[in-house]
């Protein structure tokens, strides 16, 4: 027996094509967001109200079908061309337009935003309540009856119960949306906002240490890790606290790396180019004097200016990255800090393609490694729910740090210790310790938290006292 028109998924109500019908169902299927909110729809035909949020949010140029549309869509068209006409809306369209990920986070959360502004209007109002909940149980009869031998009948009876109830409907929603346009608006405006938080959040988790290529990076990541995190960041407020610090960390990483490779620029000498940002100081004096301006334009257009010579810090056959993190009781607190200053740390090993090792500490250890310092979607959820708990213990970590090096085939390995608290270390220890540190030909910096640092000190090349990782002193760590 054929399927009811009630139940048909792929029904729109803009001028949607096989590719977007095509599209949404895979990226509906990639996203667990999308799923949840279609489960707590409520509205009977809320899935290609979902589709054609998406489809109004990524197409170039979407359009509401003037005629064609079933009965119990009309529902949908009067949302839609609620949302459509919004002032922002087309502003709005330039930050998802063929965006793939942009439109499924604007889906989710435009989504959310109706189903609540429809929950409200429903909790305001008695018989749309009753009204509704008449159709969702017809629809659930209508869908058990299509499956029974004989019940055609039955089944034109119940549509045509079914489609005056849907006109109804209609007409309760329409009042609802001329008298609560406002709120409306509200809701869409605040789905809007979000949106752009959390492809902010994504561009700040995922994205690498050189400023601009936020978009570019989040390319590399497959689509459904970008929605498996996109859904974590509007959801969880740890992982959009722990995603705002990356961001700030790794701005600051940044601009640390540049400065580092300025100033290893300048010590290599001199050299002829055309590279306006290297142009020496008595060449730019040069084109500003009206005499000697058009020989300078002479020279540079044939490569001939004067220019500090490019030589950046080297960063092939370099050890690993190894960031050996406190996670006693008392750095609770500066948890998200923390795991926000750890991906920043590990975008520059990514950028340098070296392996980045994070060793978090108490009384034990749990180690996670990262070639290249590439992380998948699921190693960050890890990393974000991770937080061991406990007392301190500080040759347990030193300990796994020198086992990661002794496997490295390069030299020149960085170690970054970051405790809160105090520990006794055998000197036994420390001299073997240190005398791996040498052979090794690896750095160790430590960053103490607001207490002594006579223990750090014996094993470090540096040691470093801060309030917290937002501390100025913390940022000497983006200078590896």
């Amino acid at each position: 027996m054929k399927r009811s028109k009630f139940h048909n998924d792929n029904r729109s109500v803009l001028n949607t094509d096989a590719f977007d019908k095509r599209r949404f169902k895979e990226i509906f299927e990639m996203s667990k967001g999308l799923q949840k909110i279609r489960a707590e729809g409520v509205l009977p035909a809320f899935e290609p109200l979902l589709a054609d949020i998406w489809a109004s949010l990524f197409k170039m140029k979407p359009e509401i079908k003037a005629v064609g549309v079933d009965s119990d869509l009309i529902i949908n068209k009067l949302i839609m061309e609620r949302i459509m006409a919004d002032e922002s809306f087309e502003n709005y369209r330039s930050f998802t337009r063929l965006d793939d990920v942009s439109s499924a986070i604007g889906t989710m959360k435009f989504g959310e935003s109706t189903n609540k502004w429809l929950a409200d209007q429903k909790a305001q109002d008695e018989d749309l309540h009753k009204l509704m909940l008449e159709i969702h149980a017809m629809l659930e009869d209508l869908q058990q009856q299509e499956w029974q031998e004989g019940a055609g009948k039955g089944n034109q009876r119940l549509e045509e119960t079914l489609t005056q109830a849907m006109a109804k409907l209609n007409e309760k929603l329409q009042q609802a949306l001329r008298k609560n346009s406002q709120s409306f608006s509200q809701a869409m405006a605040q789905a809007m906002q979000e949106t752009k938080q959390v492809k902010e959040g994504l561009r700040s988790l995922l994205g690498g240490s050189t400023a601009g290529r936020g978009d570019a990076d989040l390319k590399k990541v497959p689509l459904r890790d970008q929605l498996a995190i996109a859904e974590k960041i509007s959801t969880d407020k740890k992982m959009k606290e722990i995603a705002d610090w990356a961001g700030r960390f790794k701005q600051i990483a940044r601009k640390k790396q540049k400065s580092k490779h300025s100033e290893s620029m300048e010590r290599k000498g001199v050299t002829l180019g055309n590279d306006m940002e290297r142009l020496l100081p008595m060449e730019l004096a040069l084109y500003m004097h009206p005499i000697t301006k058009n020989d300078f334009l002479r020279r540079f257009v044939e490569g001939q200016t004067m220019q500090f010579k490019q030589k950046g810090p080297e960063v092939l056959e370099k050890g690993p990255i190894v960031f050996c993190l406190d996670q006693s009781g008392s750095m609770s607190k500066l948890d998200t800090q923390s795991k926000g200053f750890t991906l920043a740390l590990m975008s520059i090993a990514r950028k340098q393609r070296r392996d980045f090792c994070l060793i978090v500490f108490s009384t034990r250890t749990q180690i996670y490694q990262y070639k290249n310092g590439k992380m998948k979607a699921s190693d960050m959820v890890r990393l974000a729910r991770t937080f061991l708990g406990g007392g301190t213990n500080f040759a347990l970590p030193l300990d796994e740090a020198m086992n990661i090096i002794n496997e490295s085939r390069f030299k020149q390995a960085d170690v970054i210790f970051v405790t809160d608290g105090e520990d006794q270390v055998m000197d036994s220890f420390l001299k073997a310790f240190n005398k791996k540190r040498q052979e090794k030909s690896f750095n160790v910096l430590s960053l103490v938290i607001g207490c002594s640092t006579n223990t750090v000190e014996q094993f470090s090349d540096r040691v470093v006292h801060v309030k917290d990782f937002d501390d100025n002193g913390s940022f000497s760590a983006f200078e590896i």
